[in-house]
């Protein structure tokens, strides 16, 4: 386990059924503080990798650690914990409670596991993702790109390990979307957060430090701070220089 990373797959393989591989002997390693984007084609093992990285799923093979905890062997209540207490999800749809406030939805992670919300806390990361100012409205009052604002701060609220984001623009129009492919950058280079991406989109993946490929459920090259040109190009070639093992820095 590298000592810099914020999770690690390691010989991970994930099966469904007898016929589906959608993860195929995975190793990698996502360090601390890093923006990272995952991209292949349809049924390639992109959300798959996403949901074992955040404990979503049980790899079928292999192993996940999270920070300095292991995953395997856990029960379904530690893991709920886990990923309460340590992983911040990101999701095209906001998934936000139309009955609470902006202000009560950003803090129900903290309230679900029976903890006082910390005025302090609540205030600075409403204010660090530009929406303090609509801490009392509804969900519904807001815009998709605003509502997406609330559901990133939500997954900052417990200064989580990981943040995991899946198609988070897929909504939104392409301001909105820019402007919360700014935020995501904004809390990894200003708050240290570590943000692990699925994306279609070479210029969202294009915002990321790293873009990792996955084909057939196996990593298939990775490049660091690439155009959307580059993306798109490498997206074209892809599983023309599988590469099976990231990480090994």
């Amino acid at each position: 386990m590298g000592a810099d990373d914020a999770v690690r797959l390691e010989s991970v393989s994930k099966e469904y059924g007898r016929a589906v591989r959608a993860l195929d002997g995975v190793t990698a390693g996502f360090p601390r503080g890093s923006f990272t984007a995952v991209m292949g084609p349809s049924g390639s093992g992109k959300s798959t990798l996403l949901n074992c990285a955040a404990g979503l799923d049980r790899p079928t093979s292999g192993r996940v650690v999270l920070g300095d905890t292991d995953l395997s062997g856990r029960s379904e209540t530690e893991l709920t914990e886990l990923r309460r207490d340590r992983v911040g999800f990101v999701f095209q749809a906001y998934n936000l409670l139309g009955a609470l406030t902006v202000a009560d939805n950003v803090a129900l992670p903290v309230r679900l596991a029976g903890k006082t919300v910390d005025p302090q806390r609540l205030t600075g990361v409403l204010a660090a993702v530009g929406i303090a100012e609509y801490r009392d409205r509804r969900p519904s009052q807001l815009s998709g790109g605003q509502q997406q604002r609330v559901a990133i701060a939500r997954a900052l609220i417990n200064r989580p390990d990981l943040v995991c984001a899946d198609e988070p623009t897929g909504a939104l129009d392409s301001r909105s979307g820019r402007q919360v492919l700014a935020l995501l950058r904004k809390i990894v280079d200003e708050l240290g957060q570590t943000v692990l991406m699925v994306t279609h989109d070479p210029v969202v993946a294009a915002q990321a430090d790293t873009v990792v490929f996955l084909a057939d459920g196996r990593l298939a090259g990775a490049l660091t701070r690439p155009s959307a040109e580059q993306i798109a190009d490498r997206m074209t070639h892809l599983g023309d220089d599988r590469m099976t093992h990231l990480g090994e820095r």
